[in-house]
């Protein structure tokens, strides 16, 4: 044992669970016979702060301390003592000439080495820093290895994002017209757009690194001294300065600093933005200049103008920067209630609505660095309490402001009123396709529910004919597949449906439904598949693809009217063409192509056919569910559904699926264990929270000799495993239960318990469309007698079995 003599010393939580490990019975022996050489390293990797495993002798036994539990996720069950390639299996084949270089006694190490890993179930791209070192005993042969790593996943994204958050930045600063640069605290240029090319007439790369003062004599940095100064204390600075261009000619700058602060809160430099004013600043002078001519002839027209002022709807106003109106038209008056003289003796921010003050205080401070404000909204108070929206259009002029507003409170109302209208409608829209499914739904079932009613009736007549009796059970069981069918084709619609992917080849399931497409289409439809030589692999649900296929092949029938031309087709393509909004997809897919001669699709039709609430047929011709699972079906999968149609010219619907490796293959299925006989002692335990199905269960279980303990919850089940667990040869779960679900009752039983085999039930069940099975055997609801009774006795037997080659080697 490995509390032999305290071994090891050190290690936390790891070194203890290496002292309570039973080692005798596994390929190291008794920790007390370990070689010294292992004894030491093991003790330094378990003492170390630093995230480290040791794997050892031929079989690599791994070894770890408590900084590198982490690492190993779900793996850390069965981590101690495993072996190095069959622990870590997923990157085996990555690591394995690092470890061999380790081993033949040469150390390595690897910053930010990409591994492609499957830690959590599904494969991720991470990236790791280690080194692997040789460990050598006492002659000097090299008997393992230690590694020291770190992941570096996170980093080496963020540092990737960074780049190209920074690479789309320089190629939108180098778009701009404007000079944008940042400054550090010694003055030195960190970062510089290309627009320097124009001013100074050098590439970024010739400024950055270089200080300010190299690129201006002595007048110009004096003159931005002052603005460096504020800019550096935290402070905006803005100027206006003459700065010619290279070849003379007069230009003026509109020049800002604006200060970037650290994380800390320092400020660490400013940014520089300058922009050529010159054409606006040409334009201003030749609007003064047109302003003072005016003004000459103001007095001229101040009569006319006063007519405009008295008589003007729009409100007009004079107002200065302290908030307080100067002059206003009679229209004021007219709109908000209050005279000139009440208007004129507040400031105007008193009649400002509270949540539209900081917006309107924003527009004055534009105004004030002379900027106009067009199209500017708020709310006044009226005399009577109410407020009315205005919408201002305002200039800056001689330090005043001046105003043409106009009441919009009446289109506000008018939108208002017109947005809850257009969302009544879009709810009385869905609520009537809502019916329409609903409707088509209720029709199919209360079809099936007629059948199986008629059929129980018939059964309960006295001295029923065996033959009758079989036919009538016969008609109750195919219907209870048909209304399976039907929920299988809600959930796939909505994407909820617990998919069992396996990989298959599309063109041999095609041409074993092309078998039976005659019997759908009938013998007036001529049917023509065309499948290639080579496979064609995908990784899917066949089940739900063969659904998929027979849903396109009904809908072609029913477009053509049972007469036409029917071509299905498959192919290997390299990307989704884009569709609905959405770019091309590029990669290696598998496509299946079902084109008819029908009548094809009318334009406005297209884009709407796959949704759930929409069908052209009538109600009681179906539910309109058909292709809504091919394309939830298709989109669970990883893949896509396109349709091409001309009205009059029939439509051709794609299914794309994603390809799957070439050097993948198909599952074999394993045999079919002999079948158990009366009093062959399997115990069951039956888990459901539901009574009349945990009833059922345990009798048909009784009928076929198994002996059965029901559980109502997963805290019951376990209970009765920590009772006694060899009782049990399979436990037999239902997935949607209160509390702890069937899945993570699987996965506590598989914790606990490893060679106990665990079946799952469930007809539908979210735990299931998002995160699957885990990798436990599902048997969908509604099942049969045969059905339960297979998988019971297949994985019962395995069970045995396994233990059957246990003993002999034991």
């Amino acid at each position: 044992m490995s509390r032999e003599n305290g071994f090891p010393q050190a290690g936390g939580e790891m070194g203890a669970k290496v002292r309570a490990h039973d080692w005798s019975g596994t390929p190291m022996g008794p920790s007390g016979a370990w070689p010294a050489a292992l004894k030491v390293a093991l003790n330094l990797v378990l003492a170390s702060p630093e995230s480290m495993f040791l794997a050892w002798g031929a079989e690599l036994t791994f070894f770890f301390n408590d900084a590198y539990r982490p690492i190993l996720g779900p793996r850390l069950p069965e981590a101690l003592g495993a072996s190095l390639p069959a622990l870590w299996s997923d990157v085996w084949e990555q690591v394995r000439p690092m470890v061999e270089l380790a081993l033949s006694g040469t150390a390595s190490r690897f910053d930010d080495l990409p591994l492609t890993m499957a830690r959590y179930g599904v494969e991720e791209k991470t990236w790791w820093s280690f080194s692997y070192s040789p460990i050598r005993d006492e002659a000097g042969a090299v008997v393992g290895l230690f590694c020291v790593t770190n992941e570096t996943t996170q980093r080496v994204l963020t540092e990737r994002a960074l780049r190209a958050r920074e690479a789309d930045l320089l190629l939108v600063t180098d778009a701009l017209p404007v000079l944008i640069a940042f400054i550090d605290r010694d003055l030195v240029y960190r970062f510089a757009n290309r627009a320097y090319e124009d001013w100074f007439g050098l590439s970024p790369s010739e400024v950055i690194g270089r200080h300010v003062g190299e690129f201006l004599d002595e007048d110009g940095l004096e003159a931005r001294r002052a603005a460096f100064q504020a800019a550096l204390a935290g402070e905006p600075a803005r100027l206006e300065l003459d700065w010619p261009y290279l070849d003379g000619r007069p230009r003026v700058a509109d020049i800002r600093y604006t200060p970037r602060r650290s994380d800390e809160g320092a400020v660490d430099g400013f940014y520089v933005f300058v922009l050529d004013v010159t054409d606006r600043k040409q334009a201003e002078r030749r609007l003064l200049d047109t302003n003072e001519a005016l003004e000459r002839r103001v007095e001229e027209g101040t009569r006319q103008l006063d007519q405009v002022w008295r008589h003007s709807r729009d409100m007009l106003c004079v107002a200065d920067f302290e908030g307080r109106f100067i002059s206003l038209n009679p229209a004021w008056t007219a709109t908000l209630g209050w005279s000139e003289e009440e208007l004129t003796a507040v400031p105007f921010l008193d009649l400002v609505h509270p949540d539209d003050r900081d917006a309107t205080m924003a527009a004055m401070a534009g105004l004030a660095r002379g900027e106009s404000v067009l199209g500017f909204e708020n709310r006044y108070r009226h005399r009577d309490g109410s407020h009315r929206w205005l919408a201002w259009n305002s200039v800056p002029r001689d330090g005043l402001i001046y105003g043409v507003v106009r009441d919009v409170t009446f289109d506000k109302d008018q939108a208002a009123a017109l947005a809850t209208a257009e969302e009544g409608l879009r709810q009385a829209q869905k609520m009537e396709a809502i019916g329409q499914l609903t409707g088509g739904v209720a029709h199919d079932f209360n079809n099936l529910l007629t059948v199986i009613k008629s059929s129980t009736d018939l059964l309960k007549r006295p001295a029923l004919p065996e033959e009758r009796r079989l036919r009538y059970v016969g008609a109750i069981s195919d219907t209870v597949d048909r209304a399976a069918r039907l929920t299988g084709q809600l959930l796939a619609f909505a994407r909820r449906q617990a998919l069992k992917p396996e990989v298959f080849d599309v063109g041999r399931n095609i041409v074993s439904v092309g078998d039976m497409v005659g019997t759908l289409t009938g013998s007036r439809i001529a049917v023509h598949v065309t499948v290639p030589d080579q496979a064609c692999l995908v990784d899917a649900d066949p089940s739900q693809f063969d659904t998929a296929v027979v849903n396109l092949v009904v809908n072609a029938r029913d477009a053509m009217g049972g007469e036409g031309r029917l071509d299905i087709a498959v192919a290997r393509v390299s990307a989704i063409p884009a569709v609905r909004a959405h770019p091309t997809v590029p990669g290696d897919f598998v496509t299946v192509s079902v084109a008819d001669t029908g009548t094809g699709i009318a334009p406005g039709d297209v884009e709407r056919i796959f949704e759930p609430f929409f069908t052209t047929k009538g109600v009681g011709h179906g539910t309109g569910l058909g292709l809504s699972q091919v394309i939830g079906f298709a989109r669970q999968s990883g893949g896509e559904v396109l349709v091409q149609s001309e009205p009059g010219r029939g439509a051709t619907f794609t299914l794309y699926l994603p390809r799957a490796a070439a050097d993948a293959a198909p599952p074999v299925e394993a045999p079919e264990p002999e079948p158990l006989v009366e009093g062959h002692g399997t115990c069951v335990l039956v888990v459901e929270d539901n009574v009349d199905v945990g009833i059922f269960a345990t009798q048909t279980l009784a009928e076929l000799g198994y002996g059965t303990v029901w559980a109502e919850d997963a805290r019951r089940a376990l209970a009765e495993l920590n009772r006694d667990p060899e009782r049990f040869d399979v436990v037999f779960s239902d997935v949607v239960m209160p509390g702890m679900d069937g899945v993570e009752l699987a996965r506590e039983i598989r914790r606990r318990h490893p060679d106990l085999p665990v079946v799952l039930t469930s007809g539908y069940s979210h735990v299931l469309a998002k995160g699957g099975t885990g990798g436990f055997d599902l048997l969908r609801k509604p099942y049969s007698v045969e059905e339960l009774s297979r998988i019971l006795r297949r994985v019962a037997t395995v069970r045995r079995e396994a233990r059957t080659v246990q003993a002999e080697l034991s």
